[in-house]
């Protein structure tokens, strides 16, 4: 009876010790290109937080802004090997590496950033797999509606010609092209000192972040139109996804979804739709109002632009239409198309 009772607890020890060894502690390292004040910072921390608590505190996290771990440009490839577990991700910062991704930076598509982001993560999902194959896809979110902010004010499209631009995306980058306009590269927080010495007269850019970024120092003219959005991806690395245990799997597993897209893009949403009124109120600043002549200047001008999109589809094998349209079902779905 002794033995029995002595195998009995040996089983149970090793039951115990298998189920300790399944769930061990894991620190996750997330990098974040922005700086520590911007809004997304603080939604990466909730949903760090709520996997914390999902997974009993075997799941923890720190956050890296500011591009401590690497540059903004990096960021995709960093998540790749490993130098972050989990990276904020702009695709358009590299042309032509995401081509299915850069429709979603196509011209007068989005409303707003709440439903948008919802919208944009359901569509892409089965595209993701493929297209970001390097690592394990989390969700895509985007920011609120950007125009274009610039050192002297511009009404049409034809006036671009011969400016310097600093383009938010590949695909605002190819309409800056096509308009006679030359493309300046630079990151986010790069940007305000290309502006400052003058390599660049013009930014694309979301409302507030101008002011966060410091953007609104070096510019006072700012077209008033929703001219693009930028498609954004949260990914992970995939050898530290394949080293979890089954049930931390699955808490990220529930974090990586549409509703978190949405919850995690929100409060950056809201701080980007506040950003124009509150332009509009700085001394020295003139939001650039649109005839209806001008406005169909600018929707007829974004035709080369979605022409080299759908060729870029084509090429990588999709079919643009389809790819479009379901963009577009998944934007009235969740009441985010214009």
């Amino acid at each position: 009876m002794k033995k029995t009772l002595r195998i009995a607890l040996a089983a149970l020890a090793l039951v115990n010790l298998g189920a300790q060894a399944q769930d061990k502690p894991v620190q996750l390292r997330m990098s974040s290109w922005v700086p520590a004040q911007h809004p997304l910072n603080p939604s990466l921390l909730a949903w760090a937080e709520d996997i914390k608590k999902a997974s009993g505190g075997s799941i923890t996290a720190t956050l890296f802004p500011s591009e401590q771990l690497g540059k903004a440009f990096d960021h995709y490839d960093m998540a790749r090997d490993g130098i972050a577990d989990f990276t904020y991700i702009n695709p358009g910062y590299q042309p032509g590496r995401f081509p299915v991704m850069a429709g979603a930076s196509l011209p007068f598509l989005f409303a707003n950033a709440k439903g948008g982001s919802a919208a944009l993560d359901a569509w892409y999902r089965p595209y993701a797999a493929k297209e970001m194959k390097d690592i394990k896809f989390c969700f895509a979110f985007a920011h609120d509606p950007g125009t274009i902010h610039s050192v002297k004010k511009i009404t049409l499209p034809s006036e671009i010609n011969g400016m310097k631009v600093r383009p938010a995306t590949s695909t605002v980058g190819q309409i800056i092209t096509t308009l006679g306009g030359t493309n300046v590269q630079a990151s986010a927080p790069e940007s305000r000192d290309m502006l400052e010495r003058g390599v660049a007269d013009a930014i694309a850019f979301p409302w507030a972040s101008i002011g966060l970024f410091g953007i609104d120092k070096v510019t006072k003219y700012h077209i008033d139109f929703p001219l693009y959005t930028t498609p954004f991806v949260w990914g992970m690395n995939k050898a530290k996804y394949e080293s979890l245990s089954v049930a931390q799997k699955k808490v990220i597993d529930d974090h990586c979804t549409t509703e978190w897209a949405e919850k995690v893009a929100s409060p950056w949403a809201d701080f980007e739709f506040g950003g124009r009124a509150k332009t509009a109120a700085q001394s020295g600043h003139e939001i650039v109002k649109l005839t209806p002549d001008q406005s169909a200047q600018w929707m007829k001008a974004m035709g080369p632009a979605e022409a080299q999109w759908a060729d870029a589809m084509k090429k990588a094998g999709q079919d643009p239409v389809a790819v479009m349209n379901s963009l577009k079902q998944n934007l009235t779905k969740y009441k985010a198309g214009l």
